[in-house]
Order: C-alpha cells, then sequence, then structure tokens
C-alpha cells in the first residue's frame, strides 16, 4: 500500500490558532457556568481543506463523472499538494482543457476513466500536452 504524501507551501499564513484555542469573551467580567460544557462550530475550512495554499475550490458541468458520485453543480475541492497516485479523481488539463476523470496507471500507459458510458476512456499516450492540476479530496452537493 502507498503511503500518503503532502506536499504544503512555505508560507502558514497570519492564523497561528485555531477555533478551539480561541477563549469567549467575558464582558461583565464574570464567565456562564454553561461555558465550560459549550459545543464549538463545525469548521469546514480546519474539517476539509488540509493546505489552504494549494486549496481550490471548482463547480462541476457535465455528467461524466456520475457513476463515481459527482454530480452537475457539485462544489470539488481539489488540492493541488495532493501526490496522484493510481485511483484518484484528478483535475487534468488535456490540451489546455480541463476535464475532471479517474486516474488509472497501468505499466505500459496512463488513461482518464469517466464515471459514465456516454464517454470514451482517454488514453494519455495520445496526446503530448498532458498535465495533472490538482486532486479531489472532496465533494460537496446538495440533496434539495
Amino acid at each position: 500500500m502507498e503511503e500518503t504524501v503532502f506536499y504544503s507551501s512555505a508560507w502558514r499564513g497570519s492564523k497561528q490558532f485555531t477555533s478551539r484555542t480561541v477563549r469567549t469573551a467575558e464582558a461583565t467580567g464574570f464567565g456562564a457556568p454553561a461555558d465550560d460544557y459549550m459545543e464549538r462550530g463545525i469548521d469546514l475550512n480546519e474539517q476539509l481543506i488540509r493546505n489552504k495554499p494549494a486549496t481550490f475550490f471548482f463547480r462541476m458541468r457535465g455528467d461524466a463523472m456520475e457513476g463515481f458520485g459527482l454530480f452537475d453543480g457539485d462544489i470539488l475541492i481539489v488540492d493541488r499538494s495532493v501526490q496522484n497516485i493510481n485511483g484518484r479523481i484528478v483535475v487534468a488539463v488535456l490540451n489546455g482543457e480541463m476535464l475532471v476523470r479517474r486516474f488509472h496507471k497501468n505499466f505500459t500507459s496512463a488513461f482518464l476513466i469517466p464515471g459514465n458510458e456516454k464517454y470514451k476512456i482517454i488514453n494519455l499516450a495520445e496526446f503530448s500536452d498532458f498535465q495533472v492540476w490538482g486532486v479531489v479530496t472532496y465533494a460537496i452537493h446538495s440533496l434539495a
């Protein structure tokens, strides 16, 4: 099993704390006894983003990945620092066009596999201008 390697930038940002480490302000000088048991809200940035400078959001267009659970209008969270390995869903640049496909590599060549039978498998050996732009780490879609 391959180990996942994350690459990050040297810049860590100016936020050197999380919302968990910030205490509540006490304007009256006395805190409420219930403050010790207060639940913290969910911060989606902390939950879904591993490397802020390398993370981008895209809106999925088209039905090419429906078989893999990515639908038209979904928000894709793409991390450029995550290493691309066989089987991951990637945002690829193919002859200047961005595509979302599953990356598959065997001993002789690499392929971009769609999640819909209407689209054909792309053999990357046929293209000279190919680059994996980033790896899709999460997808957010509406149920309504």
